[in-house]
């Protein structure tokens, strides 16, 4: 039976987190998520110059999805209002973030930190951005290094498994990170049956059940290593008892996400549920008013 948890200085009614994507792209959802059970929720990632033009797509599969995804495309002083009302309600959100260069990213972290917002993990390992294939320990550090430098502010750093993770991960370490959070989306494809072309046009990050077993080796081998930083598991949650093994090899809480785009609020529910050993709790509560000053459902 999974409790509450401590994590990045926050402390969460139980180790289920929601991890950053395209339903944590609103402050409606943010709040319904937590509201259907999630111990944290974290922003999809905000950036000082949101992509445009983008063919944003979902593929999915039998195991999962691969995701063509970026970052958020609202505009940085957009998310700076949000936190600050989310901040505001004390609630554990944490906001995800990148840029295209240490000083930037140092900069946004600042910023983000001065509304209040208690928490952030660096998403600079996003396969479907244009570095992202080409990350090295020597990158990780300067980014934990600048970001570390602008604020006090926990953050964790985001990696991607695979090849070279434990010199990435020691380098955050290094530099001055909170915590580790492991993994980001792996490299994937799909062929289209008729034209033998990739789908969605070339490779692009695949999440889901799929990389659990990857993932679960990676913090295994970390923890075996001597990694000395927490370490947050993310891939492939389906279920509560997806959380508890993410647990066991030394992970402090369990992200999911993929899963919640079935479903998204009962499916929640039901992980925390299960995660926890409670009965599933009936229906949520009266919405609270966003920053519109509207109340939504």
């Amino acid at each position: 039976m999974a409790s509450a948890a401590h994590v990045l200085g926050l402390d969460l009614a139980n180790p289920v987190m929601v991890g950053s994507g395209l339903l944590t792209d609103q402050e409606r959802n943010i709040r319904r998520l937590l509201r259907s059970g999630a111990g944290a929720v974290v922003t999809k990632t905000i950036h000082p110059t949101p992509p445009t033009g983008l063919d944003e797509r979902i593929l999915r599969l039998p195991t999962g999805m691969i995701n063509s995804t970026t970052y958020s495309k609202r505009s940085v002083d957009h998310w700076l209002g949000i936190l600050r009302d989310l901040a505001r309600d004390r609630l554990p959100v944490i906001a995800s973030l990148h840029a295209d260069s240490p000083a930037e990213l140092a900069d946004l972290a600042a910023r983000v930190a001065a509304t209040g917002c208690r928490a952030l993990e660096l998403g600079i390992s996003c396969l479907n951005g244009k570095d992202g294939l080409d990350d090295a320990p020597e990158r990780v550090h300067a980014y934990t290094a600048a970001v570390r430098a602008a604020t006090r502010v926990p953050f964790s750093v985001k990696l991607a498994s695979g090849e070279g993770l434990h010199g990435r991960a020691f380098a955050a370490a290094a530099a001055g990170a909170d915590a580790l959070t492991v993994s980001d989306t792996l490299p994937a494809a799909a062929v289209h049956p008729e034209s033998g072309g990739l789908r969605l046009g070339g490779v692009f990050g695949y999440s889901g059940p799929g990389i659990k077993p990857l993932v679960l080796a990676s913090l295994w081998k970390l923890r075996e290593a001597g990694f000395p930083l927490p370490l947050i598991g993310s891939g492939g949650v389906q279920s509560g008892r997806d959380v508890h093994d993410y647990l066991r090899v030394g992970a402090v809480a369990a992200q999911v996400y993929t899963a919640l785009h079935t479903d998204m609020q009962p499916t929640l529910t039901r992980i925390v549920a299960e995660a926890t050993g409670v009965a599933v709790p009936g229906p949520a509560p009266a919405a609270a008013p966003d920053r519109t000053g509207q109340v939504r459902p």
